[in-house]
């Protein structure tokens, strides 16, 4: 297995709907905001090269939307998804998975461009992967979550005829586990951030490695009341935190962070004050 960090921009989100109830002169610290309130995040995906297939897990938020809606989320930086690719020699052809944690806009709006007057796969020899119980759960939204699920992100996936649906059925009632995927490649299902969300844990030069997707989006998120405004079920988003932490820091695993707009990853320490960031570290440097 080979792993490469894909850095694909930065956008920016309102600090305290980041945060939710932890206080700005706490949370400001951590993530300091501009003049209206917003902090600057990362957009990082990870490829994952194994047994011959080219997995890429989440996609940034794409470049094909208008205007008036990058002007609420103020995309910016040099890096993009194309660009990075090719860092490493790849291309969007090459990519033979697409690995979908959910399907908010921010992790899935590169799965889509635009050809002419049509929205077609950005990546037209993947497989796309989401889950039946999460695909439902977005292509008929509550009103609350109704701004992240696009359909313009979402449906021509399953146009092409290019989504697969991933087996939930074993984790049922909010249950934190893992179910193999491919070999060295784990998912681990969560619910208090929207439903039926998708970590992937890889075995790794010896180490566990968990995409943290949303559960923690940054290391800044590591304490347990700092929980997302955005989640729709934040007391189960506590206790799935207070579960994998636990059990990450017994056994050492290292934390991929998708929004965090220094770190890439770390791994924990046990404190007086709980579980908290350890060393802080580059994925090229495990």
């Amino acid at each position: 297995m080979k792993l490469y960090s894909i850095n694909t921009g930065y956008f920016k989100l309102d600090g305290g709907a980041m945060f939710g109830v932890v206080p700005k002169s706490i949370w400001n610290k951590l993530n300091p905001a501009d003049e209206n309130n917003m902090c600057s995040w990362a957009l990082r995906c990870l490829l994952v090269e194994l047994e011959g297939r080219l997995i890429l897990i989440d996609n940034g938020m794409g470049d094909k939307q208008d205007a008036k809606f990058f002007g609420h989320y103020y995309l910016h930086g040099n890096d993009s998804l194309r660009s990075s690719l090719h860092t490493h020699a790849f291309s969007m052809e090459d990519i033979t998975d697409v690995f979908l944690t959910h399907l908010h806009f921010d992790h899935c709006g590169g799965s889509i461009k635009r050809e002419g007057d049509k929205l077609v796969p950005a990546f037209p020899n993947a497989k796309y992967w989401s889950n039946k119980e999460h695909w439902e759960w977005a292509v008929n939204p509550n009103d609350r979550e109704k701004a992240s699920f696009l359909k313009e992100n979402i449906l021509p996936i399953q146009e092409t005829g290019q989504l697969n649906f991933i087996a939930t059925a074993a984790f049922e009632n909010n249950k934190l586990g893992s179910t193999p995927f491919l070999p060295g490649f784990d998912i681990r299902f969560v619910n208090g951030h929207t439903n039926s969300m998708m970590l992937p844990q890889l075995e790794y030069k010896g180490r566990t490695l968990v995409f943290m997707a949303d559960l923690l989006p940054s290391q800044a998120h590591i304490p347990l009341p700092y929980v997302m405004a955005y989640d729709m079920f934040p007391l189960t988003t506590l206790n799935e935190k207070r579960s994998f932490l636990q059990e990450a820091a017994e056994k050492n695993y290292v934390l991929f962070f998708e929004h965090d707009r220094e770190y890439e990853c770390c791994d924990l320490q046990v404190t007086e004050k709980g579980i908290r960031p350890g060393n802080f570290f580059r994925l090229s440097e495990l």
